[in-house]
């Protein structure tokens, strides 16, 4: 008996990998909340190793369940929609955490903010001007919505990355 089984699509893998991506989100956020890490520069870096890896592997399930072949528009797109599907959740979660959980943990980012511009030899004024300008940006609804911006936007930068190397355009299709 054959089974017809039809390749996966990049709409649902990106759903499948966006989930999984998400999920990984929330535990590195965890992991950084919980560990007082916050404004950690490096960590954001590292953030971006799960990103790449994740990504990889949605283009490789992509190729393996189809006819081996993925274009550049198909790894770009569904790596940007993972990271879209990934940033709402991952984002909805930090809401949720830094409205209802956590209300610490914004002052947290303005206490490590407060250090960093002492550290880079600002003036008593200078670090009033930036904390109370910043003041306005530092609200869970604001930084929820720059945060799926910045993600989307690391997720698409990544995707042209990954994708140029990962891609396997079908010589027989005019791309």
């Amino acid at each position: 008996m054959e089974e017809n089984l039809e390749a996966p699509t990049v709409k649902s893998l990106a759903m499948k990998w966006g989930l999984i991506m998400g999920l990984i989100s929330i535990g590195f956020f965890l992991i950084i909340a919980l560990g007082g890490l916050q404004g950690n520069s490096a960590m954001q870096w590292i953030g971006l190793i799960p990103t790449i890896v994740v990504i990889y592997l949605a283009h490789k399930e992509f190729k393996d369940s189809g006819d081996g072949y993925m274009s550049y528009g198909q790894g770009l797109g569904m790596g940007t929609l993972i990271s879209l599907i990934s940033s709402i959740i991952s984002t909805a979660f930090f809401f949720i955490y830094v409205k209802f959980i956590d209300g610490t943990y914004i002052d947290a980012i303005k206490d490590a903010q407060l250090t960093q511009f002492q550290e880079q030899g600002m003036s008593d004024s200078e670090i009033e001007a930036a904390m109370s300008m910043s003041e306005g940006f530092m609200t869970p609804g604001v930084m929820a919505v720059f945060a799926i911006v910045f993600a989307v936007f690391a997720g698409f930068v990544v995707s042209l990355i990954v994708s140029a190397i990962t891609k396997n355009s079908n010589p027989e299709l005019d791309y």
